[in-house]
């Protein structure tokens, strides 16, 4: 017998369903992604701290789930809703369903609402706030549980979810070139990944490291990370990138993109409902060409914002928000999407190529 669920929203709509995961209450920023396939890697990145995820997608869960799609060590979504969960599973890497894998870590979902109508209500309304509960259907109760749960805009998430010490992401092959540091704001794995990949021997550090410890480290590149919520209220972190900015390459993704930019004097905003999925075109301002990417942001660097020493290096062709820049004066370079895309496409894999590239000039100079 299916268990009911209902979803409110702080509008005050409300959808019924049916549970999903985990029996209970929980309440977070709703958004949507647009990602036909990539749940395991969305539900496990830290950048969704604080949100209910909604798949656009009609079935999720299909293929099931397995130990090597995490992007970090926990589920990280507050909640997740989707149109149907698919109560079969079949992938010869899968080791158990989606429902089972999301009950496990007490993760409270709802299935079998509209998520058509909910995402036409996020894109029209903008993001908003609201609970799932498969405790109670009781509407003014759950109100009661809506207005106790936080506004995204203010709150520093990556308190929550950077690493508590230093640790040095496992090395294929001994002897790598490249010391590259990566200011933990919530990173993914696949971006840990692609950095091993490219020649960098890694070192991960919390977010709230100083520039004196950093520089201990003696490394020749420093990698700011992806990561939750509004960038504004990280002020520790941007302090010290603005003390290490032309002293190391830096090279920062989604959150690290949108810290580097506070750090040189720019501004960020809130967007409507954000950017969310594995299929956003961007032209690439340099040569002309366009990208298909991956992305994970509810908010954005004001363009109009940015100091003449920065030029805008990538421009997203939904909405014309800004997605990429890069130092003219110092050597240190940006990107609002996911170029290490877990999951979507590999277009902008060249950027880790790039971060390289730039530590060699780097060191020749020095």
């Amino acid at each position: 017998m299916k268990t009911p669920a209902i979803l409110l929203l702080e509008n005050g709509t409300h959808f019924k369903g049916y549970t999903f995961g985990a029996i209970g209450t929980t309440g977070g920023e709703v958004c949507f992604n647009t990602s036909m396939t990539g749940y395991q890697e969305i539900l496990t990145d830290p950048s969704y701290k604080g949100q209910m995820v909604t798949m656009t997608a009609p079935q999720i869960g299909n293929y099931g789930v397995n130990p090597e799609d995490i992007e970090s060590e926990n589920i990280q979504v507050q909640g997740f809703i989707v149109r149907e969960a698919s109560p079969n599973y079949s992938n010869y890497r899968a080791t158990q369903s989606l429902d089972t894998y999301l009950s496990q870590a007490g993760i409270v979902g709802i299935q079998g609402i509209d998520t058509r109508a909910l995402t036409r209500i996020l894109r029209t309304e903008g993001a908003m706030n609201g609970v799932i509960s498969s405790e109670t259907l009781d509407l003014e109760k759950l109100k009661k549980d809506l207005n106790q749960v936080p506004v995204m805009t203010g709150q520093d998430l990556v308190k929550q979810v950077t690493c508590a010490k230093p640790w040095t992401w496992p090395q294929e092959n001994p002897g790598k070139p490249y010391r590259v540091v990566a200011l933990d704001f919530g990173v993914k794995h696949n971006i840990l990944r692609q950095l091993a990949q490219h020649g960098c021997d890694i070192t991960i550090v919390p977010a709230h490291t100083s520039p004196d410890e950093i520089l201990a480290h003696k490394p020749d590149g420093i990698f700011l990370s992806n990561g939750p919520g509004d960038p504004e209220p990280v002020q520790y972190a941007i302090d010290t990138v603005k003390t290490l900015a032309g002293q190391k390459p830096l090279f920062g993704i989604c959150l690290g993109h949108q810290i580097l930019s506070l750090a040189l004097g720019a501004q960020t905003y809130k967007l409507k409902f954000g950017h969310r999925g594995a299929n956003h075109p961007v032209r690439n301002e340099i040569n002309n060409t366009v990208e298909i990417t991956s992305q994970n942001h509810g908010f954005a660097v004001d363009p109009e914002t940015l100091p003449k020493t920065i030029e805008i290096t990538h421009v997203n062709l939904n909405d014309e928000t800004l997605e990429g820049i890069r130092c003219t004066d110092i050597p240190a370079f940006s990107v609002q999407y996911h170029p290490e895309a877990s999951p979507g496409p590999h277009d902008s894999r060249y950027l880790f190529e790039e971060f390289t590239k730039m530590m060699d000039a780097h060191a020749q100079k020095n």
